[in-house]
């Protein structure tokens, strides 16, 4: 649900005291700067990278004395003893080239970036709840970014023209089976996981690497924090309902636990809903985080989670649209990982490792009729990486998987069993100063499909400028179909895209320009026939929740072309951080039920998003303003003899959010509200059709308007948050 516990995450919106901040710029022996250098302390995580002006900054829990280590590609390794016994050390780092070696292009064509500090990380967790129209939510703010477009009435991340199963969320290497609260019928659900459990998003819109595979569009890449804070309990509420987390830290470990209570009661009686709610959304949940530094290389850490919720809705019967049923759903969800990493010769050798364990049910009722649902995954991970002579680099790893999935409906019960296995191997080469490629190959085996396949990666950069670089991805990405395809045809192929991009960027201090050129081409989709007891096609079926009863096969296929560009400026007006995204998408299937090629009800050609946040120091605040434009999408229409010719209206949100911190008895305090659709738009996600074709009716947004308020508290006097984090 869009505005399921809303900004909950500001709960985890506080600093340690008692810090150590580092900071300077890495130069070469002619003063010339060196974007992209990696800084770090010795035995530690606390590190970042410099920035293209080669600017690097970050802050430090270590005390006394410590040893700073500086690489860069092509140059000789830098390391220089500290003493930590001042709040800032301001370093100027001189590197020398080496006398073989003249790498300096950095590969980035395969995911997008937008931060100024780490390459790899989009957006920190501070811009995600401080991103107006994003509702606090990861996913809610990769939509505004290009590649992605907002699909209102459906859960998931749709990039560039792909639908949203397409697109996988992995957790420190581990794919997530149910990153989402489980769906309502036309209403949009939230990401179950907080912004600040994360160092930062790294948001691949294709060519993503051989590490990864099962998503034909793109990965969000999601890595935890390596540290706690040590700030006591913390308590918040809003229109939602209410949380309290407690977190403890020292210099070996670190224990996050943190339970929560949602109801919308006061927030449905203060705005008027598009839904008639026969149980108000409620539910709990709960979390706990530990991490364990094993030694000065190796950290251990733990995340346990669980949601349950219970809810009921009347909603339009699609036999009988003219008439109303009740839908209730009772889910109950757990996810447990676990992971490893270390490093050892002076971290020539890495290694990265994890197990996962998610279990998901979902009761559901549509008046007398029962649905079942159930799926568990089990999943282990290892990964080594092997850093050679000039910073080239060779990584091997593979992964398992065991699932189990249930699907009861009319009395019958349908159950999978599937044991996935892959293994991958990824090597990056610097060929000159100004040239570099990555090579890879993915293979994979699916018992339930009895099936391999083996899928190689590529990508090229080429560095044109001191701040710019040319890129070109390409690769093959297969994903095992639709799991509600397989309960009645395991024999089917998996799914295939071909990926080819290319990418011009230009990165400079606070300032970031992109535009990147796409190509998909998919085969091997699976298709759907539905016939008559006499063998004569039945029309299309529009209804979304239908079961696939039809036979199948993997004859269809289709294209996606199009471009998107980024705009990110931080310097021209102080305090003040904006955005400006365009995709254009150009993508026609035949797959599913299709009756013909046509574009998918869940693509649209134009989506523009303008995002702007404004930093008030003297008043310790923020605010933010967001636009969003998306063009109309195809619905069917069974009047018309052209398939899927008819498109929705546009769809125009204006958003707004501020935050406002302040002291109360010494206590950090956060303040915050957000006003979704400021102007009351009355946008309509798609129509759908009475059965006899007489009838349209619309379908929008669980509210036209809605506004939402809370605070977060910390219960610690020594929780201290800058209005520059925000």
């Amino acid at each position: 649900m869009k505005l399921f516990s809303f900004f909950i995450a500001f709960l985890f919106c506080q600093s340690l005291t008692a810090q150590t901040l580092l900071k300077g710029r890495v130069v070469d022996a002619k003063n010339r700067t060196l974007p992209g250098a990696n800084v770090m302390l010795k035995g530690t995580y606390d590190g970042a990278s410099s920035d293209s002006a080669g600017v690097f900054r970050f802050k430090t829990y270590e005390k006394d004395t410590a040893t700073l280590v500086v690489t860069f590609v092509g140059y000789e390794p830098f390391a220089q003893k500290l003493q930590l016994n001042q709040p800032e050390l301001n370093l100027t780092v001189k590197l020398r080239e080496e006398a073989n070696e003249l790498n300096t292009v950095v590969i980035t064509a395969g995911a997008f970036e937008a931060s100024d500090e780490k390459k790899m990380t989009m957006l920190k967790p501070l811009d995600i709840v401080t991103t107006a129209g994003a509702s606090a939510d990861i996913t809610g703010a990769m939509q505004l970014l290009p590649g992605a477009q907002r699909v209102g009435e459906q859960e998931g991340l749709f990039v560039r023209g792909g639908s949203g199963l397409e697109t996988k969320v992995v957790i420190d290497g581990l794919i997530v089976q149910n990153p989402f609260f489980s769906s309502m019928p036309d209403l949009q659900s939230r990401g179950r996981f907080n912004p600040f459990m994360f160092k930062g998003t790294s948001f691949s819109t294709g060519g993503y690497s051989a590490q990864y595979g099962q998503a034909m569009s793109s990965v969000l890449l999601l890595n935890t924090t390596d540290k706690g804070n040590n700030n006591g309990f913390g308590l918040g509420a809003n229109f939602a309902g209410a949380g309290l987390n407690y977190d403890r830290a020292n210099e070996k470990y670190s224990l996050s636990v943190v339970g929560n209570y949602t109801n919308l009661t006061p927030f449905f009686k203060l705005i008027p809903q598009n839904v008639d709610w026969q149980k108000v959304p409620q539910g709990l949940g709960t979390s706990v985080t530990y991490r364990l530094k094993t030694s000065k290389t190796g950290l251990w850490k733990f995340y346990g989670m669980y949601n349950g919720t219970d809810l009921a809705m009347k909603m339009r019967n699609p036999e009988n649209p003219s008439a109303n049923m009740r839908f209730g759903m009772n889910n109950q969800n757990a996810f447990v990982t676990t992971t490893y990493t270390d490093s050892w010769r002076e971290g020539k050798w890495t290694l990265n490792s994890g197990m996962s364990y998610s279990r998901n049910s979902d009761d559901i009722s549509q008046d007398a009729f029962v649905v079942g649902r159930f799926d568990e995954r089990l999943q282990g991970r290892v990964v080594l990486s092997r850093l050679l002579k000039g910073n080239n680099t060779l990584l091997f790893g593979t992964e398992l998987h065991r699932l189990h999935l249930t699907n009861s409906l009319s009395g019958r019960r349908f159950d999978l069993y599937e044991n996935f296995g892959a293994g991958f191997i990824e090597s990056e080469i610097y060929i000159t100063r100004a040239l570099a490629m990555r090579v890879g190959v993915r293979g994979e085996y699916s018992s339930l499909l009895d099936r391999a396949n083996v899928a190689p990666r590529f990508s090229l950069a080429y560095k044109t400028g001191a701040y710019s670089q040319v890129s070109f991805d390409g690769g093959v990405f297969y994903q095992t179909p639709n799991y509600n395809y397989l309960y009645r045809n395991p024999h089917l192929r998996y799914e295939r895209a071909d990926h080819y991009i290319v990418q011009y960027q230009v990165l400079r201090p606070k300032r970031t320009f992109r535009v990147a050129s796409f190509y998909k081409n998919y085969d091997q989709l699976v298709r759907e026939f539905t016939t008559r007891p006499d063998g004569t096609p039945l029309p299309f079926d529009a209804n979304p929740w239908r079961f696939p009863w039809g036979t199948t096969d993997n004859s269809g296929h289709g294209y996606v072309k199009g471009f998107d560009a980024f705009w990110r400026d931080q310097k021209s007006i102080k305090g003040l951080d904006y955005w400006i995204t365009y995709s254009f998408v150009d993508t026609k299937r035949l797959f599913m039920n299709y009756t013909a090629t046509a574009t998918p009800t869940f693509a649209s050609k134009h989506n523009l998003s303008v995002i702007g946040k404004k930093y008030f120091n003297k008043l310790q605040m923020s605010a933010g303003l967001t636009y969003t434009y998306t063009s109309g999408r195809p619905y069917y229409n069974p009047n018309h003899e052209r398939f899927l010719d008819d498109l929705t209206p546009a769809v125009h949100n204006v958003s707004f959010t501020a935050s406002k911190l302040a002291s109360i008895g010494g206590r950090f305090t956060v303040f915050y509200i957000a006003v979704d659709n400021l102007l009351g738009t009355q946008n309509v996600f798609t129509y759908r059709f009475t059965p006899d074709g007489k009838t349209r009716y619309a379908v929008g947004p669980q509210a036209f308007r809605s506004a939402f308020a809370g605070f977060s508290m910390s219960l610690s006097k020594k929780a201290q948050l800058s209005v520059n984090n925000l």
